[in-house]
């Protein structure tokens, strides 16, 4: 097993062996930077001499456990994607972690970041997850997220649904590319609540062959400069969403006229309800006046009549214009 230590550390690092007027203890003590990515390490042993890193580097290891990083109460990155982590733990000292890199571990539940007020981007991309499953979010840690929270990346982690994650509103950008979102109006209603939001990729998804995606979303997301790799044009965003405010406004007075009932359907107004007034073909002059209402019910010989001229009528109609075969 390899572990990472003070004398892995003593031993790897160039920068120390230049600076022979350092002792070990001082030489950690001021250090801020530290890379030991894709070193084949398992497990990380005590390191609280290095109080005042800022930056680890711990990317494709092997290692299992995030664990004895209490001590970098002044750490603002940690790389530690591409390892064999299952769970986030052991991160609530890290109160100044403003990146967080965890992309192609086996974390099934994005979780334990509920102390990290200042945490501005996570990266959560290509879990390697159980077959079926999808990645979660516990409500606890996306509501601790939900003012600072700039960045995310859920790529390629078989995510269905993202209402959940409406309450990022400081959200800037959002790729999640490569999931199993389909539902449209979901996506809408919760774009709509990140007013902030500049760049998103959602390539490869089933919602990407709807009619309309693009359009869709350029609408909705105002300030939105990319989507799916492509920039968007100021001047078509602009037409878009003039052109859905011509349409909304259309339908909004069409269902305000049909609820006055100003509007009816003309099938039943020519067939059910008389003739349209302005019709040039109705009753009236195919069949002439009928009785004004109040002159008592006709003879059986003028209904005869009327029914003969029905008859005529409605054999006439049909060479009429609009009425034939």
């Amino acid at each position: 097993m390899v572990r990472l230590t003070m004398d892995l550390i003593a031993k790897s690092s160039n920068h120390f062996k230049n600076k022979r007027s350092y002792s070990l203890p001082t030489y950690l003590k001021k250090l801020t930077h530290l890379n030991f990515s894709n070193r084949n390490i398992e497990d990380i042993d005590d390191l609280s001499t290095c109080r005042n890193l800022t930056v680890l580097y711990l990317y494709d290891n092997q290692i299992s456990q995030i664990c004895n990083l209490g001590f970098a109460s002044n750490l603002t990155h940690l790389y530690m994607q591409n390892n064999n982590i299952t769970h986030i733990d052991n991160l609530s000292s890290l109160q100044k972690l403003s990146k967080l890199y965890l992309g192609g571990n086996s974390i099934t539940v994005v979780e334990g970041l509920e102390e990290l007020g200042e945490l501005k981007e996570l990266h959560m991309e290509g879990q390697r997850l159980p077959s079926g499953e999808k990645l979660l979010f516990d409500p606890r840690t996306l509501l601790s997220l939900a003012e600072s929270l700039g960045v995310l990346n859920i790529n390629k982690n078989n995510i269905d649904d993202v209402r959940d994650l409406a309450i990022l509103k400081k959200l800037t950008h959002f790729f999640a590319a490569d999931n199993q979102l389909q539902d449209m109006q979901d996506l809408e209603l919760v774009f709509s609540q990140w007013p902030q939001l500049h760049r998103m990729d959602l390539s490869g998804n089933p919602v990407c062959h709807k009619p309309k995606y693009r359009d869709r979303l350029i609408t909705v997301c105002k300030c939105l400069n990319e989507l799916d790799g492509k920039e968007i044009n100021e001047l078509s965003r602009q037409f878009l969403i003039n052109w859905k405010a011509s349409k909304d406004a259309k339908k909004k007075l069409k269902d305000e006229r049909i609820m006055t009932g100003q509007i009816t359907d003309p099938f039943t107004a020519d067939f059910h309800m008389g003739p349209h007034p302005s019709s040039k073909y109705n009753y009236a002059n195919v069949l002439g006046k009928r009785n004004p209402p109040g002159c008592g019910r006709p003879s059986r010989k003028v209904r005869s009549e009327h029914s003969q001229l029905d008859s005529a009528a409605m054999s006439s109609l049909s060479v009429l214009p609009g009425h034939g075969p």
